[in-house]
């Protein structure tokens, strides 16, 4: 009985998984057939395989639009990294006073919707000269994922023994010493699963980006949008531009798998 549970268990959960990949996989094959394969309405499992789609991103300077995106990504995540790891470290090692109003008030700043906050962004950036820059673009999306970054990187440092802060501490060790040495080792496979979150927001953003940039700091979201317009939806080439757009998520989310899978069970088990 419990094997045949155990089987049944396996097969619904390959079943969820090719439900799931499956519009991925399919995207993926379309982005190497022809526009008349991609939009035929009998689908297509056996083609020619047809590259043009990609030599017409590369012909739509595709390339500027993932600099622009991977600039923007990086940089904020870093920024928030940098941000987060001191906040997270007040807020659970060395706790302050009220530590859930200040919580409270992170959180908080989510709760507006982002159509809410465009027009006084975009007036902002009128003012100060910085619409359709990349600078600009990257401290709004740091400002986005702060909150959650520390919420998450408070849980991460709550679990750090105290025992092991107070024996560097009598050792002498100093704050800076005591940060990088001992606690940060024990939270990194947190830190990079935040890092990895923060990243794919960024890369993925297409309201603000849409709205604050124009030519010179456009990210790949914008950009795939430009090809579903008044002529009718470019199969093909939007498949393509999708599978060129997901390469860069997935690659960091190999890279960082083991550090990924560490961090979000952090705290699922005491």
């Amino acid at each position: 009985m419990k094997k045949a549970k155990a089987s049944l268990i396996t097969t619904f959960t390959w079943v969820l998984v090719f439900l799931f990949f499956f519009p991925v996989g399919w995207m993926f094959l379309n982005s190497f057939k022809s526009e008349n394969d991609a939009s035929s309405i009998v689908p297509k499992l056996f083609f020619n395989i047809d590259t043009s789609g990609f030599q017409r991103l590369m012909d739509r300077g595709m390339i500027s639009y993932l600099e622009h995106s991977l600039a923007s990504s990086v940089t904020s995540t870093l920024l928030v990294i940098a941000l987060a790891v001191p906040a997270a470290y007040a807020l659970s090692i060395r706790p302050i006073k009220n530590v859930q109003d200040a919580l409270s008030f992170f959180i908080s700043t989510r709760f507006m919707p982002a159509a809410a906050s465009i027009l006084p962004l975009y007036m902002i950036f009128k003012t100060l000269h910085v619409l359709d820059n990349v600078g600009a673009l990257t401290l709004v999306y740091a400002a986005m994922n702060l909150p959650i970054a520390v919420w998450m990187m408070r849980s991460f440092f709550s679990e750090v023994p105290l025992e092991i802060v107070e024996a560097a501490q009598i050792d002498g060790a100093n704050f800076r010493t005591e940060l990088t040495r001992v606690v940060l080792p024990i939270v990194l496979p947190g830190i990079a699963a935040v890092a990895l979150i923060c990243f794919i927001f960024s890369w993925n953003e297409y309201f603000l980006a849409t709205l604050l940039t124009s030519n010179n700091a456009k990210t790949t979201p914008p950009f795939l949008a430009s090809f579903v317009d008044g002529r009718g939806l470019f199969l093909s080439v939007l498949s393509a531009a999708s599978t060129v757009a997901a390469l860069p998520v997935i690659i960091a989310g190999w890279i960082a798998q083991k550090q990924l899978v560490r961090g979000l069970a952090m705290g699922a088990v005491k």
